[in-house]
């Protein structure tokens, strides 16, 4: 037997931190957007945009939001003990099957005065499968073991949004100097000098494949201004945006 308890959809602000709680059910959190890392029965994970965390009955947990975030949670009961063994942070699929179940119950939730009760712990059953079958297939959950990895992919996946190291050092729970100093001796380059370098050559790639304005390319690759872009432009690759380009297409 499934049984919805609760949901709700909320907003958190940079830096809020929820204390460590727990309850009588199974708890279901979908990472909509955000970043910052959680503690699960005393095991700490990370999470970002598109992951979930699956906490089981009386597990302590608490969260840190080192970024603005939005979540999606259902708290719920189940016989499903093969959901016993699960608590931890997972990536939802690319096709987002997760986040989908999940906005199907909302919408029924909302409703829930002019539908039968049953609708609501039908889509939790058609939900849960789902969560069984896509954590199956990772052999382990996603824990904070090798936090530097996780934050570089976090910048590979948003390198044209506005990042700080204070930002990139505080989801990592590493200092900002302890962080700037593992980065650069894993990767022999600087979090921002990453950054940078990526953002160049996104702009590089889109200056030699489409008409787009100067102005225009310099936004979408992630600089605050055009004179920006065309200093750094430069001075990095050793010509203007605008040469770039004509000697992109001779």
């Amino acid at each position: 037997m499934n049984r919805l308890l609760y949901l709700s959809n909320d907003i958190h602000e940079i830096h809020t931190n929820i204390p460590p709680h727990q309850h009588e059910c199974y708890e279901l959190v979908y990472y909509v957007r955000g970043g910052g890392s959680t503690v699960i029965a005393g095991r700490k994970y990370l999470f970002s945009e598109r992951t979930f965390a699956v906490i089981p009955s009386r597990h302590i947990h608490s969260e840190i939001h080192q970024l603005e975030s939005e979540v999606l949670f259902i708290g719920f009961l189940t016989h499903e003990v093969s959901l016993n063994g699960l608590g931890g942070v997972y990536n939802d699929d690319e096709d987002k099957t997760i986040l989908k179940q999940l906005l199907r119950i909302k919408e029924l939730f909302y409703l829930r005065r002019n539908i039968e009760p049953s609708l609501l712990d039908a889509s939790l059953g058609e939900l849960l499968p789902c969560v069984q079958e896509l954590v199956g297939r990772r052999k382990t959950p996603h824990p904070s073991e090798d936090r530097i990895s996780y934050v570089r992919q976090y910048m590979d996946d948003h390198y044209r949004q506005k990042l700080t190291v204070d930002m990139l050092a505080g989801m990592s729970g590493y200092s900002y100097d302890r962080f700037r100093h593992l980065f650069k001796e894993r990767y022999d380059i600087a979090p921002l000098q990453y950054i940078l370098l990526k953002r160049l050559k996104y702009a590089k790639l889109l200056l030699a494949n489409t008409q787009m304005h100067i102005s225009e390319i310099a936004a979408s690759s992630g600089f605050a201004t055009d004179a920006q872009f065309c200093s750094i432009f430069k001075r990095e690759i050793g010509c203007t945006p605008r040469a770039y380009r004509k000697g992109s297409r001779l």
